[in-house]
Formats: structure tokens, sequence, C-alpha cells
């Protein structure tokens, strides 16, 4: 059951990452994104570093809700 918990805590983590990306990224025109390569140094890891937290946290919550007891 906790890798259920992981998995659901990446895709949940992944979306709010994509969501920052979007408030962060708003101000960009459609050309400044395809054609800049320093944004994707810059904002590139944004999205998977939320979805492995996400993960890590729901999982480290299952663990001490349920599994402590």
């Amino acid at each position: 059951m906790i890798y259920v918990m992981g998995v659901l805590g990446f895709f949940g983590g992944f979306i709010v990452g994509q969501m920052i990306l979007y408030f962060l990224l708003r101000h960009k025109s459609n050309k400044e994104l395809l054609e800049d390569k320093g944004l994707k140094l810059k904002y590139g890891l944004v999205g998977w570093g939320c979805a492995a937290l996400g993960a890590y946290g729901l999982m480290k919550l299952y663990e001490l809700t349920f599994i402590a007891g």
C-alpha cells in the first residue's frame, strides 16, 4: 500500500510542480519558451523536484499514520 501512496504522491507533486511552472512562466511568450535554452536549465527540475517531494511526503505520512500506529 505504501507504493500506491508513493505513486499518488508523485502524480500529485508533479501536478503541483506544473502549476508552479505555469505561474512562474506566465509572462513568457511561446517563442521565448521554445527558443530560450536557459529556461530549461533554470526551471527544468521544478516539476520533477515537486514530484519527488510529493512522493516522499505522502509515503512518510502513510508510514507515520498507519504503520507506526
